[in-house]
């Protein structure tokens, strides 16, 4: 029986995912970080791990369990992530850090520990990214660059890991249905301020958070078109799954930069002197 391990598996695409891969027969470790979560996922059947991405010996030790109980790992998927939306300014560095160890950090981190068991098994990793590391829009500057990152990453760690038989496959979704965007809205509330020199710009901020729910593809039907990709003999380099997914990319790559960033600003309300 082949074996994924998928991190961030508590709702939406991750929960999706381990379902369509549980279901297509593979041994599903699926990770979360609250305790309640790890319960539900145990009670549906998976090998339900308590994890925090960012805790290397915890990592490690996930990783000596697989080789111990499979020999190998076949699939990982990084899904852990979330948004951080928001003036850049207003979040600053430490914003900027949070969002980068879990989206960014935490792909090294992963399969750097799981490594070893993938080598074994000639295994596929999935990095989820995003549209929004192509087209960059304002109030959400880390997180569009945490998935920029991403981009960044997974084509460096193809080339790396290809003498290992190990391959790499970015998934950049478009709006899919889950709790990102009440997420990213609680995100962005704890960020808006009356001291912010954007107090005046809020409901643009509360747009951008809302934006995923864009008439947003359903989880299942993503994580149905991922796990047909990752089962085949090659997988592609870059996956584009969702509504938006190939449009935005194509919009970001043939409009002028200027008209792209005007038309933008004046979705999300930043065409008026402050």
């Amino acid at each position: 029986m082949p074996v994924a391990l998928i991190t961030g598996c508590s709702s939406g695409i991750g929960r999706a995912l381990a379902d369509a891969f549980k279901a297509a027969g593979f041994e599903v470790w699926a990770s979360a970080r609250k305790t309640e979560d790890v319960v539900t996922l145990a009670a549906a059947g998976f090998t339900a791990v308590q994890l925090d991405v960012n805790d290397g010996a915890a990592l490690e030790q996930l990783s000596e369990r697989i080789n111990q109980q499979h020999g190998g790992l076949d699939v990982l998927i990084n899904n852990a992530g979330y948004g951080a939306m928001g003036p850049l300014l207003d979040g600053g560095v430490p914003a900027l850090q949070r969002q980068f160890e879990t989206n960014v950090f935490a792909v090294v981190g992963v399969t750097r520990a799981m490594f070893p068991v993938l080598r074994r098994a000639k295994g596929l990793v999935v990095n989820i990214g995003s549209v929004s590391g192509v087209l960059v829009t304002p109030f959400a500057g880390a997180y569009c660059a945490s998935k920029a990152a991403v981009h960044a990453l997974s084509d460096a760690l193809r080339m790396e890991l290809a003498p290992f038989g190990i391959r790499v496959m970015e998934v950049q979704p478009g709006a899919i249905a889950s709790s990102f965007a009440r997420n990213a809205g609680h995100e962005a509330e704890q960020l808006i301020s009356e001291q912010s020199p954007w107090w005046p710009l809020r409901e643009g901020i509360r747009a951008r958070a809302r934006a995923s729910l864009d008439h947003p593809t359903p989880a299942a039907e993503f994580a149905a078109g991922l796990l047909k990709a990752a089962q085949q003999n090659t997988p592609p380099r870059l996956l584009r799954l969702g509504n938006g997914s190939r449009a935005l990319p194509l919009l970001a790559g043939l409009l002028p930069k200027g008209l792209l960033e005007s038309g933008l600003m004046k979705r999300f309300g930043l065409r008026e002197q402050l």
